[in-house]
């Protein structure tokens, strides 16, 4: 019974340690990948709504003590570019592992792949080749950051929309149908589509995504 109970006792204080090492990752986490979406598709509520999203799930995982920010561009007047919304770098998982150093790196030779593009939880998302693929994330953006030019609808109305429109999409796990580099883009793979016009829900679980977004600590 004695040894029994130290065996049991030594299992408890291993998870219990794993535990708060996890929590202190998570913790120093800048970055994650939402664990959800808002649930209305692209209608994030505009990027105000979007920010809020990534806070309250940092909040929850322990890191809502830095000023979180959604890697989303807008269009039209007073355009705004996700790169310049996400601060400095560097940015880091919930697993303490680095995945760009600065904004240059992140729009070039990154760290950023299905192993690294983590939940606020430190759980993977789905991709490619998983039941149900979830690899699409919502970025509105051009490979460098920047904001779409034109009257081309790539941000589902600025994140307002859930019918009608599009919003480019990035593949988190880098992977796509074919082996070039746009379906290998972290943040601008293709457009969203579907049966009810683009931006709802239902579209965007249709592509392989389910309106996720990339958060990063912007202090």
């Amino acid at each position: 019974m004695i040894k029994v109970a130290r065996i049991s006792f030594l299992a408890s204080a291993t998870l219990l340690a794993l535990g708060a090492s996890l929590s202190a990752q998570q913790s120093a986490m800048t970055f994650f990948v939402t664990s959800a979406g808002v649930g209305k598709g692209a209608d994030l509520g505009g990027l105000e709504g979007a920010d809020k999203h990534c806070q309250a799930l940092a909040q929850a995982a322990g890191a809502g003590g830095k000023t979180w920010r959604a890697y989303l561009s807008t269009q039209g007047t007073g355009a705004v570019n996700a790169r310049d919304r996400i601060g400095k770098g560097p940015w880091q998982n919930a697993k303490g592992t680095v995945v760009a150093k600065d904004v240059a790196e992140l729009h070039g030779a990154n760290n950023l792949n299905k192993q690294t593009a983590l939940t606020e939880k430190g759980d993977g998302v789905p991709g490619r080749g998983d039941q149900p693929n979830q690899h699409d994330i919502l970025t509105g953006s051009q490979a460098d950051g920047t904001a779409f030019s034109g009257d081309k609808d790539m941000t589902c109305g600025n994140w307002t929309k859930s019918g009608e429109g599009s919003a480019m999409l990035g593949h988190a796990d880098r992977t796509g149908l074919t082996d070039d580099p746009v379906a290998k883009s972290w943040n601008a793979s293709h457009g969203s589509r579907g049966p009810q016009g683009g931006c709802s829900q239902t579209d965007l679980n249709s592509t392989g995504g389910a309106g996720r977004l990339y958060c990063f600590a912007a202090n």
